[in-house]
């Protein structure tokens, strides 16, 4: 079988019916060997049967969720390709012949592109249109290096084995963003065609809620990506904070008539801090993500299990904790030599503040390192074979 058209549902007895009689007019115009697939979620309005008795095949997925029940209907779709989309009659399942010629031709993912298509009047809240999918999307453009003009069109076809393989594992509506993101980042061939949107057809609220579902999408492309929620700015912060603590250490420094010292030394010292942190944070959520099979193997992983190990973290974090205490051991015995009077605040806390600093970058590799050992044995736990990136 070529082609399955898949239609995730949930309560959709009022379209149901009109989805399943296009789809299956397209498969007839176009002599394309296929199947219409209802990927049910509950429904409890009598959808199930509305669609069997127009032909389609219907599948129950238990688990709720959109993404979940995207996942139940690709698990049961019995053709080579599918081209999916929601059964409010909202897309226009007589006009696919777009995807499946991309499809026919090489491409991995096809995606619908509303924006180039036609957005019909009142077919997307002026919020979704003008700010929530073009800002989602831009995102999606910049994380993850792909050109997709509508990231979050939920018409789009693909080849089943090569999404089966991306391992998706989204329940709700963040499904969308992460067939998209895990397609770029495993180098499939994408796509786009243009594809219409108009109003839906259901007669009740969506199933889509716009802030709480926009957020999840935003929080999906973050975390998915820690580079740019952790790793860069973290290594910004982190050459502030190093250049300017190097530079007042030393001395004051004047500015366009700006006086910087101490003050400014102890704000360096807090952003170093947060910025070696949060780039921490950007490999060991890189790390989890792929040790757990979210995301794929980036190239430098083999290079980094053969290089760092937790030992090598403790190494590190007992040198910077052994420094920072030795050091902050002197300025102690200074002020003793000086019988535990008063001190020049400016001269002591120049040396104080880089000592500490030393102390808590020494604390924190420590726990970082720690932390990587203690997933280790979590996922040995769960009876992996996995090496460390501590």
């Amino acid at each position: 079988m070529e082609l399955t058209i898949l239609m995730p549902c949930l309560n959709e007895a009022n379209t149901v019916q009109r989805c399943v009689d296009a789809a299956r007019g397209f498969l007839v115009r176009a002599g394309i060997e296929g199947e219409v697939l209802i990927a049910d979620n509950g429904s409890t309005d009598g959808s199930q049967a509305l669609a069997e008795a127009a032909g389609a095949r219907v599948v129950p997925v238990a688990e709720r969720g959109y993404g979940a029940a995207l996942k139940g209907g690709i698990a049961a779709a019995r053709g080579r390709y599918v081209i999916m989309g929601d059964a409010d009659d909202s897309y226009d399942f007589s006009a696919l012949q777009g995807f499946v010629d991309a499809l026919r031709r090489g491409a991995q993912l096809v995606m619908g592109n509303r924006f180039r298509g036609g957005i019909a009047a009142g077919a997307m809240p002026l919020l979704h249109r003008y700010l929530g999918n073009p800002v989602l999307s831009f995102i999606g453009r910049l994380f993850f290096r792909t050109p997709i003009g509508d990231f979050h069109c939920g018409m789009r076809g693909f080849d089943r084995g090569a999404v089966a393989d991306l391992g998706l594992v989204s329940p709700g509506m963040e499904f969308a963003s992460e067939m998209v993101a895990k397609a770029a980042l495993a180098k499939l061939r994408i796509t786009e065609v243009p594809t219409t949107l108009r109003p839906d057809g259901r007669g009740r609220p969506p199933h889509l809620r716009t802030w709480r579902d926009g957020w999840r999408h935003l929080r999906f492309l973050l975390l998915f990506c820690p580079r740019w929620l952790f790793l860069y700015p973290g290594l910004a912060l982190a050459a502030i904070g190093l250049t300017g603590f190097v530079t007042l250490q030393r001395a004051p420094v004047v500015f366009a008539s700006v006086g910087l010292d101490i003050h400014s030394l102890l704000y360096m010292a807090g952003a170093t801090i947060v910025g070696v942190q949060m780039v921490q944070l950007a490999l060991l959520t890189k790390w989890i993500g792929v040790v757990a099979g979210i995301v794929p193997r980036p190239s430098w992983l083999p290079w980094a299990e053969r290089v760092l190990s937790i030992e090598l973290g403790l190494v590190v974090a007992a040198c910077l904790l052994v420094s920072g205490v030795v050091w902050s051991a002197m300025l102690v015995q200074q002020w003793g030599g000086a019988g535990f009077g008063p001190l020049d605040p400016r001269a002591e806390m120049r040396a104080a503040i880089p000592a500490v600093t030393l102390v808590v970058l020494g604390m924190q590799a420590a726990a970082a390192a720690l932390f990587a050992g203690a997933v280790q044995l979590c996922w040995r736990a769960a009876g992996k074979d996995l090496r460390v990136v501590g």
